[in-house]
């Protein structure tokens, strides 16, 4: 059954097309298996929550009838403001506007949010865009430029919040901006489109301009909520949405609610807060967390930007999803929000998931893969611009909040995880205190950082290693935990191009020799990995060695060997000190320079001009398998996959050229 929305009628109807319902959240009452939602142009200032589940073969959809024109906010307009002094306004709601649910006395807090930042879940947004809050009156009357936040000159739009009596009072300094002439809106609602039950799955939401919703941190150990998202359930379909301005997450594909084990680390500090990851994915096991109830989302065409923590959060919920041909951009820019949980994509557990064809750039991270990369594919992907893209961003005192930054942050994983096909050209392409990665088929213009790092947990004088789960292949259920011994990696048909680097940027790369969590390294290439042991060193530590009663060794805590074949280094990039059949040119210089002409991105080069033809086309027998979850580099059926393709679907013939483009 078809129903109709249209929210410019002046009363709802039956939801026929005639008589259209006038909110999403009637037809969301109603809808069963098999019914499709169509939504008409217009705003609609609502929580749709959907109460019923489609099935994998009768969806439930929800379409805009016009792509990006049928706007779901979680934002009111705020006409009635009063002008208290030059540039600054003023704003007092009773609380019983906001009903159960005050973002204006809510605070951005959970595990692994920095505390020394003070934000509420609210916002204040001016024609569409979100300002600044600030802790001070002060700071309103006379605010001052962050050079923390990428978007700098904004940044003196600004609000402050306070609550007297039993009203929310809103101070906010909107330049030369009279509010009268402008829109003005306020962020209400916590979420946008999202089930409040779990379960509600097969549901597809496509076409919809979705935006301002006061979301909350979202850490693996939390609820994690999103302005949209599955809420723990099976099949969802999210695509061709322009999707911005959710405090926190755009979408999450997160982790239920354990009300035992919820930011437990931020509430119980006697309990590290990776013991209480561990505790929540192994409650997760016994309450349900499967393949056959959980995941299977498709993420697609949507263009997701300005989102103050993530842009994809996700944790357990969404294991064997497709995240595929979406625009990633501007996500934690404003940098009013700080922690370990930040990123275009942040996702723990992304098991059998797919992340082909997207393109991030100028986030904070552009894809941080955090635990239990398990049979993850990053294929085909665009990268640029994720590492402190701004010259006055590289200060000393952004590395605190922001780090350096890098198009792709895999942690404490044992793989396999396979990074091929794409092109990373951020000063830093990759951040690796992990295990059991396959890079083939790779352009890499910025380098390799924190290989043989960050795998404890900062403590102060004793031994620290954080213990991660492996998985049944293909499945959620947990095979087994271990420490990261490093290594374990592989190189094959990669081009590493070293690209000149701002002064401030090299500078601001030093004195991270004695850090556990980076190394600093700014120059291109494997060489991070020298030292490292190829397989048959490694197997020759293990020559004579009987079990029980053998002479003491270190054989089983050693770094894991690493792989390297048909890689090619330009401009002084550099090989590992064990690399294998290599190609280095140290007589002509590549040239890689991405434009933007307003339509499309291309790329100018003349890497095709100097690339030999000198790899064999890789598959994944070539690879073998990651040690811990002994899974091979396959698909998430199992079978295998033959790297014959380009970033453009052009086979590969015979002799190829390394790199993610054939000629």
């Amino acid at each position: 059954m078809k129903f109709f929305v249209n929210c410019a009628v002046d009363r709802s109807g039956k939801g026929t097309e005639i008589e259209p319902f006038k909110t999403i959240s009637e037809a969301a009452e109603i809808a069963v298996s098999g019914d499709e939602i169509i939504v008409a142009d217009g705003i609609y200032r609502e929580h749709v929550n959907p109460k019923n589940a489609g099935t994998e073969n009768a969806r439930i959809t929800y379409r805009a009838a016009n792509k990006h024109k049928a706007v779901i906010t979680g934002a009111e307009i705020i006409s009635d403001w009063e002008e208290v002094e030059p540039k600054v306004w003023k704003t007092v709601l009773d609380n019983s506007f906001f009903g159960d649910y005050n973002p204006f006395k809510t605070l951005v807090s959970g595990d692994w949010f920095d505390a020394n930042f003070t934000a509420h879940t609210g916002d204040v947004f001016l024609n569409g865009k979100s300002m600044y809050e600030v802790t001070e009156y002060e700071n309103v009357v006379d605010p001052k430029e962050n050079l923390s936040s990428w978007d700098k000159d904004f940044t003196v739009f600004t609000w402050y919040t306070k609550q007297e009596g039993d009203s929310t009072v809103i101070f906010a300094n909107f330049g030369d901006i009279d509010p009268k002439d402008a829109v003005i809106e306020i962020s209400v609602r916590q979420n946008c489109f999202y089930p409040l039950k779990e379960g509600i799955g097969y549901i597809t939401l496509d076409g919809f301009t979705v935006c301002k919703a006061a979301t909350q941190w979202a850490p693996p150990t939390a609820y994690q909520d999103g302005m949209i998202g599955p809420h723990w359930s099976k099949g969802w379909i999210i695509e061709n949405c322009d999707i911005s301005e959710s405090k926190c997450s755009g979408i999450s594909l997160g982790k239920y609610l354990q009300p035992n084990n919820d930011n437990k680390w931020l509430k119980w500090k006697y309990k590290d807060g990776t013991q209480t990851e561990r505790d929540c994915i192994c409650q997760a096991q016994t309450e349900g967390w499967t393949k056959e109830n959980i995941g299977s989302h498709i993420i697609r065409n949507n263009d997701i930007h300005d989102c103050g923590q993530t842009g994809i959060v996700g944790h357990l919920g969404g294991v064997f999803s497709i995240i595929e041909n979406n625009h990633i951009h501007n996500i934690n820019n404003k940098q009013n929000l700080a922690g370990a949980e930040i990123g275009g994509i942040k996702m723990h557990a992304a098991i059998d998931v797919i992340i082909r064809n997207n393109h991030f750039h100028h986030c904070t991270r552009g894809l941080w893969l955090d635990w239990q990369a398990q049979g993850t594919r990053v294929t085909g992907n665009l990268f640029h611009d994720n590492a402190l893209p701004y010259d006055y961003l590289l200060r000393k005192e952004n590395l605190a909040n922001l780090g350096l930054g890098e198009d792709i942050f895999i942690e404490v994983s044992h793989g396999p995880t396979l990074i091929d096909n794409n092109i990373l050209l951020s000063d830093r392409a990759l951040k690796l205190p992990t295990q059991g990665v396959a890079f083939v088929h790779n352009l890499i213009a910025g380098s390799l950082t924190a290989v043989g790092r960050g795998v404890d947990n900062g403590s102060k004088s004793i031994k620290s290693p954080r213990y991660t789960p492996y998985h049944i292949p293909h499945r959620t259920e947990i095979a087994g935990f271990m420490t990261i011994l490093h290594g374990d990696m592989r190189f094959y048909n990669n081009v590493f191009v070293q690209r000149e680097l701002r002064e401030k940027m090299l500078e601001l790369g030093k004195g991270f020799e004695h850090d556990e969590w980076d190394d600093g390294n700014m120059v291109v290439g494997t060489v991070p990995y020298s030292g490292y042991r190829t397989e048959e060193e490694w197997k020759k530590e293990f020559e004579g060695y009987c079990g029980m009663g053998s002479e003491l060794s270190d054989r089983y805590y050693i770094p894991l060997p690493v792989w390297t074949k048909g890689n090619v280094y330009f401009n002084g990039a550099k090989p590992c000190d064990k690399e294998k059949d290599f190609y280095e040119d140290t007589k002509n210089s590549v040239k890689l320079e991405l434009q933007f002409n307003g339509d499309e991105w291309k790329l100018e080069t003349n890497l095709f001009d100097l690339l030999p033809d000198n790899c064999d086309i890789v598959t994944t027998g070539d690879l073998g398998m990651a040690f811990e979850p002994e899974q091979k580099y396959e698909n998430p059926d199992g079978s295998e996959i033959v790297f014959d393709e380009d970033i453009f679907g052009k086979k590969r013939v015979g002799k190829t050229i390394a790199g993610p483009m054939v000629k």
